[in-house]
């Protein structure tokens, strides 16, 4: 049972990569060069076209897109694993709050971060773009900080969930070390304490070498 899993190095397909790590599941890893926008055109399209990755292609074949749908999906599918608390409970509640605040008030920002031409017809303005959006990303890194994280070192305290992969990658990217490291001292630590479970630490050394 194996599935394919679509993306590139340091994206949003490490999350999934660690998801599918974690549960110990088969996988194939298919790159696809975002520096050259390959997302975009000819074949990754017939797969995914929403034109973004990461995509993921079950063992049965059926195509699964968004990050967060799909580590919803590979929690239900291998429940063995641990990746969300159990249904009803508070945990799985506060879990689900965080992992939809990261897919949808975080995720989104860096898009017009790095692709401010896609926001804004003008090319004078998308300096200005980027800089807002920068702006808003930092902010809302701030409310995960004083919000998310309480004694740690992940979301639900001492118990290691999806969310905290998801959070984990996501702070990789756009977020100056020092600026981080000052600001985002939780975020680091639950950073460092996804990297070093055992089963992600390759992972992430090749994924997010030096942060």
């Amino acid at each position: 049972m194996t599935y394919t899993l679509y993306g590139a190095k340091g994206s949003g397909s490490s999350i999934i990569e660690a998801a599918l790590l974690e549960i110990g599941a088969a996988y194939a890893f298919k790159p696809v060069d975002m520096r050259h926008d390959a997302q975009r055109e000819g074949e990754y399209t017939s797969i995914n076209p929403h034109q973004k990755i990461p995509t993921l292609v079950t063992p049965e074949s059926e195509t699964l897109t968004e990050s967060a749908a799909i580590v919803l999906t590979l929690a239900e599918r291998h429940p063995q694993a641990g990746l969300l608390p159990p249904a009803a409970s508070p945990e799985r509640a506060r879990a689900l709050r965080w992992l939809l605040f990261a897919a949808a008030e975080l995720y989104p920002v860096i898009e017009i971060v790095d692709y401010p031409e896609r926001f804004s017809p003008d090319e004078a303005a998308r300096a200005g773009v980027r800089e807002r959006a920068n702006e808003i990303w930092r902010r809302r890194w701030l409310t995960v900080e004083a919000n998310a994280i309480d004694e740690g070192p992940c979301v639900l305290g001492h118990t290691f969930c999806a969310t905290d992969i998801y959070l984990a990658v996501l702070s990789r990217w756009n977020l100056a070390n020092d600026w981080r490291s000052e600001h985002l001292p939780r975020v680091d630590r639950l950073a460092n304490e996804v990297a070093a479970r055992p089963k992600l630490r390759q992972l992430w050394a090749r994924s997010f070498p030096g942060k």
